[in-house]
């Protein structure tokens, strides 16, 4: 940046400035740090000491002070609320949250962030908080607004959401979910990450292509004493460390739940199908189901034909749809 003696005429006109003119607003940074607990993907929350919203359960954070920037005040404040002075995990901007009635204090603009680490110590409430606790994110009612999820202060309920679904989809296409495992680690503690993100697991083989495949996503580190192959013993587990490798490509896609309509009109789960229904629903679209039973019902008469023999339709069994 040019010194402000070589800008010509700034000096004047910052004389004549007036900051008055434009209506005061505060700064704030709103955190959601994330943590696997018991197998659970966990939010860090602390419930308000006082107004506004005495009592609710609120996502930490501060007012930015006047000599730090935006991200030195997260990192200050993820010390005070975690207890961990030194972070190493990892930490990234949300998004800025600036709706003018989001605060009934003054207009207060939020810049939100996104941290995440393995084994975080329990809370210990501090500041404006009465109380700290890790909550499963699963019980916070922001998909279903459960009838026993606790209303969130502010619009800390839009900024979770936002944070939980930003490392769901990172998860996808980086090596994210490495920095919830202590290393070393191994590929299903791993996995375990994913199911507690995703809610689902990934498929074991194109897990293991995927992480193993991946230059830098995992390093291996040595094979572990304790642990074997199986009952009967055998090789053991690998154990691994973080790579430097940050981008997955081609991503690693969370699986997602397919449903289909049958001909009444009822949802119909792929894996419930009959074989030939499940092929067929991978080739044609749900209303060209029983054209395609034709085709396949055709097809049988043409193929069982043979020289010297008649056949009619009678003797041919229709596919089962």
């Amino acid at each position: 940046m040019n010194p402000a003696a070589e800008r010509t005429g700034e000096q004047e006109f910052l004389h004549g400035y007036d900051p008055g003119d434009f209506p005061p607003f505060a700064v704030t940074v709103d955190l959601t740090v994330f943590t696997i607990r018991a197998g659970l993907l966990a939010v860090l929350l602390v419930q308000r000491r006082d107004h506004p919203y005495k009592g609710y359960w609120a996502l930490p954070g501060g007012f930015v002070r006047a000599s730090e920037s935006a991200g030195d005040a997260a990192l200050r404040e993820l010390a005070e609320e975690t207890g961990v002075t030194t972070f190493t995990g990892h930490l990234e901007q949300l998004r800025t949250y600036s709706d003018p009635g989001r605060d009934p204090r003054m207009r207060v603009v939020s810049v939100a962030h996104v941290a995440l680490a393995p084994g975080l110590p329990d809370p210990r409430p501090g500041g404006d908080a009465a109380a700290a606790r890790w909550w499963p994110v699963e019980d916070l009612g922001l998909e279903d607004g459960g009838p026993d999820a606790p209303p969130l202060a502010f619009d800390h309920a839009v900024i979770l959401a936002d944070a939980v679904e930003r490392v769901r989809s990172k998860l996808e296409y980086t090596t994210l979910a490495a920095s919830f495992v202590e290393e070393p680690f191994t590929l299903a503690d791993l996995r375990r990450v994913y199911t507690a993100i995703w809610g689902t697991a990934p498929d074991l083989g194109n897990f293991r292509r995927k992480v193993l495949g991946t230059e830098g996503f995992v390093v291996e580190a040595e094979r572990s004493r304790e642990a074997a192959a199986g009952a009967a013993g055998g090789r053991p587990p690998a154990l691994y460390r973080r790579g430097s490798a940050v981008i997955l490509h081609p991503p690693m896609l969370r699986p997602q739940e397919e449903t289909h309509p049958d001909r009444s009109g009822h949802t119909r789960d792929p894996r419930r199908l009959h074989r030939r229904e499940r092929f067929s629903y991978l080739v044609y679209p749900p209303g060209e189901q029983e054209s395609w039973a034709f085709r396949t019902f055709r097809g049988r008469l043409l193929t069982q034909a043979r020289p010297g023999r008649e056949h009619s339709a009678a003797q041919a069994v229709p596919p089962r749809v």
